[in-house]
Formats: structure tokens, C-alpha cells, sequence
């Protein structure tokens, strides 16, 4: 993928911050407990030496970000951004206040001074991307930092709208660290290049399929996708989560990437059980011996050990999505063995999605993990080959 935009960075070392307005598009949706209190700080703490930088180098930071999904034009006091400007003055030790109302401007920010502007989803215009409130969020800054990858595929007013108008418009170090992870295992990548995508329906997926397709040495499929590409190799499985009316589609894949020398490993065993339950009794069979009433819920361990082979000479991993009901322990064995392997591999290892950083957690690879992407929605759209609206105004605007 190509990172072709103006850095943050390069305007910090030009020494170009100093005295301006930046206004930082960051992502703070953090989740808060029932009393009001930030349960993960994570992604604030991502967000913190974007806007450290500015602040230190003299600029009038504004930062906003959304929380929970309000309606616009209604704040409530459960989508308010308040925990989160008090959480952000611990870590900054300044206080960062909180800008109610902001869209209309009329208020004042120091040099040095950071402030946090309210849950910006309440405003009119942003999901449609209004041409009128993104110049009014223009006309507040002279630099737009936009360093919210998990909203780059959003087309909205503060991801899209006001990197048009804005003077200069530019991405910061978590935008750029996940665009140059995504051009590493994407565009220039070390081979093998394999890819692990998984889930329940191939028809969620099926874009992301065909794309990587076209690229990949190796398309492990997982979960509900493999039941569904199992039917395509003409194999039973009995009650599982599957899609038939794909299994042709499923049957392309496979021999277009057989056509040139790829292929898509299909499980030799399996984990399954009568129902789908924490305590169902867990049986591993070949694929050839599934009855008509079982369900698949994991890979089996010679299907696992015959995977963690490959990954363990792949030269780039690219991961989404676990191999199996990996919250059920008797059917998390499959996951486990697939996570330890990228954590062993020598190669470059990408990771995303919501169920891919859970198992990650559970397993404790993290540190393993050559990068682990912050953007769900984001990150699935770069793997289909999509071009994401808050990137490609970036680059235009750097071009």
C-alpha cells in the first residue's frame, strides 16, 4: 500500500508546528464502565506522542474522536468525551479541557495547550461528509493531523471533508506505522506470502478471498469459510456453519490459485461436537469420517500441526480471524497452535480484526506479532484491495 503522504513528523522536524492551530482527528474509543470510568486506555495511549509532539513543539493542539455511537445533533452524557479529557490530563500531566459546541469556533487555544474537543459524531453533516461543517472545521486549524486508522474507511466530515480544505492536511505516526505495515505485507512482501482469513460466512469475506487470492502463496481458510470451501473439495460436514450456495465460488478460488502455483489448504482433521456448547464433548476425526449430525468447531491437530509447517517458512503472514471457536477451550486448541506459530515464525506478521487482537491477548503473543492493526473495518478494506477515502485525500493532497 502505498504511504505517499505528508508525515507529521517532517513538519516537526521542519520546525513548522510552532505557533500553528493542528487539529488532530484521533481515536479515543475507549471502552468506559458503568461508572463512568475508562475500562482500557489503549488507544489513548496510542494516540499520545502525536499529540505530545505538537503540544512540545509549540502548536495549539485540538483533538477529537468519537465515542459509542451517538445520534448527531444529541449528545448524551454517556457519549461524552469527559473521561477521556480527564484521562488524557493524567498522562499529558497538563489539563486538557474539554470544548463543548466546537464546531462554530469562538473559543481559544494557547500555544503548547491541548484540548479536546467533544465526541465530534454529534455534530450535523459528519457521517455525510458535509462540505459546509467540513470548512467550518477547516477555518479552526492550519494543520489537519488525521491519526485514526480505524476510521480511514470512513468517508466522513473529519476524515475526508476537512483534509480537503484544510491548509495543510498530513497523517500521523499511527496512521503512517499502519501504512507501512499494510505496504511491508501487501505490497513488497517477503516470500512465502501467507494468508489466514477466517470466519463464519465466505459472503462477508468473499472480496477479501478473491483479492488475496491473486497474491498469496498460501490462503489458510478457517471457522465457517473452510466448512464452505470443504464442500467445494466434495468432503462432509455434517450440521456446520457453511454457505453450499458458494461453494462454487469457493471452487474458483481454489483453482485459480492452483492455476499458478498457490493453493488452499484444506483440513485433513477436525474438532467436532454435537452442539454448540462450552462442555459438548470434543472429537477429533478425519475429514472423510463427519456424521450428518456434527458440527466442526476447531481444525484438528494434525490439520493444526500441517499449517504451523507452513507458517513457519512463510516469509509474511498476514492474519484475520481465528481457525475455531477459540473462546470454547475444548475447540481453541487449532487457534492456539496457529498463534504460537506466527509468534515462532521468522516472518513478518500482520494482524487484525476484533476476534484476531482477542486471540492474540489470550495466547499473550503480542510482543510476537511483527504488527497488530488498530482498524477492524479498516483493515479488512485494505485487504480487499480497496482504497481507503481517508488515505487517497492524503496523498492527493501530498501530490
Amino acid at each position: 500500500m502505498n504511504a505517499s503522504v505528508l508525515r507529521l513528523e517532517d513538519l516537526a522536524e521542519r520546525g513548522a508546528l510552532r505557533g500553528k492551530r493542528v487539529f488532530i482527528r484521533a481515536d479515543l474509543n475507549v471502552p468506559v464502565d458503568e461508572r463512568g470510568g475508562i475500562a482500557e486506555d489503549t488507544r489513548i495511549r496510542a494516540s499520545l506522542p502525536a499529540i505530545a509532539m505538537c503540544a512540545q513543539a509549540g502548536a495549539a493542539v485540538m483533538v477529537t474522536s468519537h465515542l459509542g455511537r451517538p445520534d448527531e445533533g444529541v449528545l448524551r452524557q454517556q457519549d461524552s468525551l469527559a473521561p477521556v479529557a480527564a484521562r488524557l490530563s493524567e498522562l499529558l500531566v497538563r489539563e486538557v479541557r474539554l470544548v463543548r459546541d466546537w464546531a462554530e469556533g469562538g473559543f481559544n487555544v494557547e500555544p503548547g495547550e491541548v484540548v479536546l474537543l467533544e465526541n465530534y459524531r454529534v455534530n450535523r453533516g459528519e457521517k455525510s461528509n458535509d462540505d459546509a461543517l467540513a470548512l467550518k472545521m477547516a477555518r479552526l486549524c492550519d494543520i489537519y493531523v488525521n491519526d485514526a486508522f480505524g476510521t480511514a474507511h470512513r468517508a466522513e466530515a473529519t476524515t475526508a471533508g476537512i483534509a480537503r480544505y484544510a491548509g495543510v492536511a498530513c497523517a500521523g505516526p499511527l496512521l503512517i506505522a499502519e501504512l507501512d505495515a499494510l505496504g511491508k505485507a501487501l505490497g513488497a512482501p517477503a516470500r512465502p506470502l501467507v494468508a489466514i482469513v477466517a470466519g463464519s460466512k465466505v459472503s462477508t469475506k468473499l472480496t477479501i478471498l478473491k483479492s488475496l487470492a491473486a497474491k498469496v502463496d498460501q490462503l489458510i481458510v478457517g471457522g465457517g469459510i473452510a466448512n464452505t470451501f470443504m464442500l467445494a473439495a466434495g468432503l462432509p460436514i455434517g450440521k456446520s456453519l457453511a454457505e453450499p450456495d458458494l461453494a462454487g465460488e469457493a471452487r474458483e478460488i481454489m483453482d485459480l490459485m492452483a492455476a499458478r502455483g498457490a493453493s488452499v489448504p484444506i483440513p485433513v482433521d477436525v474438532v467436532c461436537a454435537k452442539s454448540f456448547c462450552a462442555t459438548a464433548p470434543a472429537v477429533v476425526k478425519d475429514v472423510k469420517d463427519i456424521e450428518a449430525d456434527e458440527l466442526i468447531l476447531d481444525i484438528g491437530p494434525k490439520t493444526a500441526a500441517m499449517l504451523a509447517e507452513r507458517l513457519a517458512r512463510a516469509g509474511t503472514i498476514v492474519w484475520n480471524g481465528p481457525v475455531g471457536v477459540f473462546e470454547f477451550d475444548a475447540f481453541s486448541h487449532g487457534t492456539e497452535t496457529i498463534a504460537r506459530a506466527i509468534a515462532a515464525s521468522p516472518a513478518f506478521s500482520l494482524a487484525g480484526g476484533g476476534d484476531t487482537l482477542a486471540a492474540i491477548a489470550k495466547y499473550g503473543i503480542a510482543a510476537d506479532v511483527g504488527y497488530i492493526s488498530t482498524g477492524g473495518g479498516a483493515f479488512l478494506e485494505v485487504l480487499e484491495g480497496k482504497v481507503l477515502p481517508a488515505v487517497d485525500i492524503l496523498q492527493r493532497r501530498a501530490g
